[in-house]
């Protein structure tokens, strides 16, 4: 996922406005584009919406008198809390800040919430929200996820599953990270915390408490399945297990095949979510069906189990740029489809994929999206010439990004045949390949004078990072480390920024075209990449993973739903954290309009905040 910068002209506009309202940031993010609150019979039967819905509700929570429904809307920009009754009535707002707020569980008393909050500096941790005063404040601390609180019915527990001590492992032959994650219990004085599931490379989530408050229900599988099933691997598995909160014995409940997750003890048996196959929806353990449909998410049952409320999720983001909330009102963020880029005259780059064939579009102005390229395969990181006239872009059937050995591949897909690095003019015309062979070629980038590529290689014939001059299609080395990708030429024509994996990390490096300066931007843990150059060539937005899951990773089903946008100078100083949600934020590009125009709405359109 790429950027491109603007032209020399634009410098002088550019950096006096960086810091402004005026500065526009473009991405790609995975994740509905409406998600609205249904309630309905235990059966499923007189389905209703609970709410009017024109942005994202989610993750409902039903109070313990049954008089409430708690839940996460972005219906005022950022994830908050509200409540509302059951009949849709007396909406309330419960939380109003620029962090991430989800998942929020009531006590016995219905006096407070816990919830999980990325407020302390990205990280998600546990709150706990005073609803007489409103006053909020930290139950857990660190920089590891918590996620799904849920209180004990005596009041003295509050239980939720953690990834707080795991390194977040790289799913096997990938660089997606798994979500190895298990239960832990704290007093919701903060006191007490523990594990209650025994440390390994699996995951348990979901926790929720049996009636005398002895016991819990949760779900847990293979930590591998964490990833493979996020990317539609449907043969993935989970177990339904009962927890013993004084010894941690566990025993596996009877309950349906495939991935069943959010398990809801009932009176009558237990309900769960199930998110594989042909029969998705809400099932009970006993065989009978809820509300059907893989569109269906985290439900919650009213205390005498007779209604259950959920959300649904619909709708993939337009290729048109659409604004989204940006945590810096400095800011302005507007997510389009996979991997785009800006020309220096404000055309926008990107591919569409319908999940059989993808197209290369364009889209200048308020015109609608153009399709210039279309294929049977991938078409994937655009890049712009400096003038504005050709773009690069590699193509073919292949799907790694970092690990992109030909013939490794995801299990949702039927091919990796490998990639070629082609060029086109940016009517679509004079297309033609300038890489060959067996190797695996892509993620290309313009030299400023539009004389030379640099791209990333791997394959019999070596890897690394190559560059190109179009003029004779001679290729030089920069680099020969195999995870060296996402190759980036600055606008000052001084460095290329690429993305380098050490040990566990993907780290930022930047490098001199003749191969020397080498330097490491970024020292933390996570995976860096998706790099992009502002127009001053001092400035780098990058997507990463350092601030870890928000939420449990099945429940999202997107690759890498850790990834959020981030701002740094090219030092590797400055870092600015620039989106804050559950979804998965990649492909930024510096997006600005030209000296003293205004976007026309039909490209720029506006999503409630």
């Amino acid at each position: 996922m790429r950027a491109i910068w603007l032209a020399a002209c634009c410098f002088t506009l550019l950096l006096s406005s960086i810091g402004h309202a005026a500065d526009r940031v473009l991405l790609s993010r995975l994740g509905p584009t409406k998600a609205a609150l249904f309630i309905s019979q235990a059966d499923g039967g007189g389905e209703h919406p609970l709410l009017a819905t024109t942005s994202l509700d989610y993750d409902p929570a039903w109070s313990p008198k049954g008089d409430w429904i708690a839940f996460t809307s972005e219906r005022n920009g950022s994830a908050d809390l509200y409540r509302v009754h059951p009949d849709g009535t007396g909406l309330q707002r419960l939380t109003d800040n620029p962090a991430y707020d989800d998942q929020a569980a009531f006590s016995p008393d219905e006096k407070q919430i816990v919830f999980v909050s990325s407020r302390a500096d990205g990280y998600a941790n546990l709150w706990l929200l005073d609803l007489a005063g409103s006053k909020q404040h930290a139950l857990t601390t660190g920089q590891g996820g918590d996620f799904r609180p849920a209180w004990s019915p005596d009041g003295q527990w509050i239980a939720f599953s953690s990834d707080r001590d795991s390194y977040l492992p790289s799913a096997k032959g990938r660089w997606e990270r798994l979500h190895i994650a298990g239960i832990f219990l704290v007093h919701p004085d903060g006191s007490g915390l523990k594990r209650l599931t025994p440390k390994d490379e699996n995951f348990c989530g979901s926790p929720k408490w049996s009636a005398d408050s002895k016991s819990l229900i949760a779900y847990c599988m293979k930590g591998q399945d964490t990833w493979e099933n996020r990317v539609g691997n449907d043969p993935s598995e989970s177990e339904l297990r009962q927890i013993d909160i004084a010894t941690g014995a566990a025993k596996a409940l009877a309950a349906g095949p495939g991935l069943k997750e959010a398990p809801f003890p009932l009176v009558s048996g237990i309900g769960y979510l199930r998110r594989d196959g042909a029969d998705q929806g809400i099932w009970y353990a006993g065989g009978k069906r809820g509300p059907k449909g893989a569109d269906v998410r985290v439900p919650s049952w009213s205390p005498d189990g007779s209604r259950v409320v959920y959300s649904r999720f619909s709708g993939r983001g337009p290729s048109e740029p659409m604004r989204v909330f940006s945590k810096d009102p400095k800011f302005e963020l507007y997510s389009t489809t996979f991997l785009p880029s800006v020309s220096n005259t404000g055309r926008i780059a990107t591919m569409r994929f319908d999940g059989h064939a993808a197209d290369l579009v364009v889209i200048d102005g308020n015109k609608p999206a153009q399709s210039i390229l279309h294929r049977d395969d991938l078409i994937l990181a655009p890049q712009w010439s400096a003038d504005s006239k050709q773009i690069v872009v590699g193509v073919g059937a292949f799907t790694g990004f970092l690990n992109f050995n030909i013939g490794h591949k995801k299990p949702s897909d039927p091919v990796n045949g490998g990639a070629q690095v082609a060029i086109l003019n940016a009517d679509g015309s004079g297309y033609r390949e300038l890489t060959a062979g067996a190797n695996n070629n892509a993620f290309a980038s313009f030299a400023p004078d539009g004389a030379r590529i640099v791209y990333r290689t791997l394959g019999p014939e070596g890897e690394g990072l190559r560059i190109m001059k179009l003029a004779d299609k001679s290729v030089t080395k920069l680099t020969n480390n195999v995870w060296d990708n996402f190759p980036l030429w600055s606008p000052k024509a001084d460095r290329i920024a690429f993305v380098r994996r050490l040990g566990h990390d993907f780290q930022v490096f930047t490098i001199k075209p003749d191969g020397t300066g080498e330097k490491q931007l970024t020292h933390v843990r996570g995976n860096h990449a998706h790099l992009a150059w502002l127009p001053d060539g001092e400035h780098l937005l990058f997507t990463s993973s350092m601030k870890g899951f928000k939420d449990e990773a099945p429940y999202t089903g997107a690759p890498q739903p850790y990834g959020e946008i981030f701002l740094m100078k090219a030092d590797g100083t400055g870092l600015e954290q620039l989106t804050d949600n559950q979804w998965e934020d990649g492909g930024p590009a510096w997006l600005t309009r030209a000296p003293g125009a205004t976007p026309a709405k039909s490209t720029l359109s506006s999503t409630p905040q």
